[in-house]
């Protein structure tokens, strides 16, 4: 299970999108976890990840409490992805987010060598997934499916705000962001690049996808649905 179960799509949506975990055993195996997880996230530096996650202190882009929303529009917007490394502190589920299949594949194929010992989750399409672990040399252990939104779904947003919002785990993302953002792109205020790390600092679990959800405003821009 993780909480990039729910990603809003059909499975051709998800091709520039791959999540790769490392999960330590609450009691079982995480006293000595730190390093191990460290070393996974360096692991993933050589692939070229779009993204690397912590829940603890998020991701390669993060919010802060000391600026006003206009120097927020206009600070850095390189990911740091060695605060992200030298930030793990404790035994947490850490990620590394990558854009395309071949990426993914070889670093699932280094992490099954390390052999860390630690439970390792990949969430893409089934297919994709199936694909990574294929090259990798290793049997998937188990699988898990989304059965999509049910109820009063004529409540939800509209599927290029929830393509958006869903990217975060823990729901971090705003409906209000990611309309808004959509709107400042069809107007030409911001670029996608530009209204993607505005969203992305918001993802406390760091496992937002700043590549797919570029596409996804392009998309929007062109009314592509």
């Amino acid at each position: 299970m993780t909480n990039t179960l729910h990603r809003y799509g059909d499975s051709e949506s998800f091709y520039d999108d791959y999540i790769i975990f490392a999960t330590p055993s609450s009691g079982k195996n995480d006293s000595d976890s730190v390093p191990k997880l460290k070393a996974f996230l360096e692991m993933a530096l050589p692939f070229n990840p779009v993204n690397l996650g912590d829940p603890v202190h998020g991701g390669a882009l993060r919010p802060s409490r000391s600026l006003t929303t206009v120097s927020n529009w206009k600070r850095d917007m390189t990911a740091n992805f060695r605060a992200v490394i030298d930030g793990i502190d404790a035994p947490a589920s850490v990620a590394a987010i990558f854009d395309n299949q071949e990426s993914a594949e070889g670093f699932l194929k280094v992490v099954a060598d390390a052999d860390l010992g630690l439970s390792v989750n990949v969430s893409t399409s089934i297919e994709g997934a199936e694909e990574c672990c294929r090259y990798a040399g290793i049997t998937r252990h188990s699988v898990g499916y989304s059965l999509g939104f049910e109820g009063s779904t004529e409540k939800l947003p509209n599927s290029q705000v929830l393509k958006l919002t869903t990217m975060c785990g823990h729901g971090m993302v705003s409906s209000n962001l990611a309309r808004k953002m959509i709107d400042w792109v069809k107007e030409g205020r911001r670029t996608p690049a530009q209204a993607v790390t505005y969203m992305q600092r918001f993802c406390s679990c760091g496992v937002f996808n700043p590549v797919r959800a570029k596409r996804l405003l392009e998309d929007a821009r062109k009314k592509i649905e």
